[in-house]
């Protein structure tokens, strides 16, 4: 069987991963904790922040399903696509709820809140489902799901941290 859709070939990956995503949480927290004050006091950063937080912590929930020892194929399928598309839900309803600040325009809106997430849940989803089906990319499609996550987290943190600042 290829590698797409055997998760022992991806133990690595996983450990990359979930290490990467914890420290960057980390930072998140950093963050939010030297500039509590003027997050709150913006109208659309603490949603930016829950966002954020969102964000880096799906790769790292990805991460440690695809770590489970002598978990099968199916139940890791399923466990991927329900995750996607649980939190990508999730991400879309915050999202929806937050209020566009004066800075943003529809299209900035989309692409920097509503993007990042449908890419990171939506690959993560389409995982799950390749992998089932033994098709279609199978767990390659965490490459860009983690990617979009920890690249846009990472602006995310950069943001919060120092250009609040600004």
């Amino acid at each position: 069987m290829s590698a797409a859709y055997t998760a022992g070939d991806w133990t690595d990956f996983g450990v990359a991963v979930a290490s990467a995503a914890a420290a960057l949480v980390g930072f998140l927290f950093i963050a939010l904790s030297i500039n509590l004050r003027q997050i709150l006091a913006a109208p659309n950063l603490p949603g930016r922040a829950g966002l954020t937080l969102i964000l880096l912590g799906t790769p790292l929930v990805s991460s440690l399903l695809l770590l489970v020892p002598g978990q099968g194929r199916v139940a890791l399928g399923l466990e991927l696509l329900i995750t996607g598309l649980a939190i990508g839900g999730g991400q879309l309803g915050l999202d929806l709820r937050n209020q566009l600040s004066e800075q943003e325009t529809r299209v900035t809106w989309l692409v920097g809140r509503i993007g990042p997430a449908a890419v990171n849940t939506g690959c993560l989803a389409i995982a799950g489902g390749t992998l089932l089906g033994q098709v279609g990319g199978g767990l390659y499609w965490l490459v860009p799901s983690v990617l979009v996550a920890i690249i846009c987290g990472l602006l995310n943190v950069w943001v919060l941290m120092v250009e609040i600042l600004r």
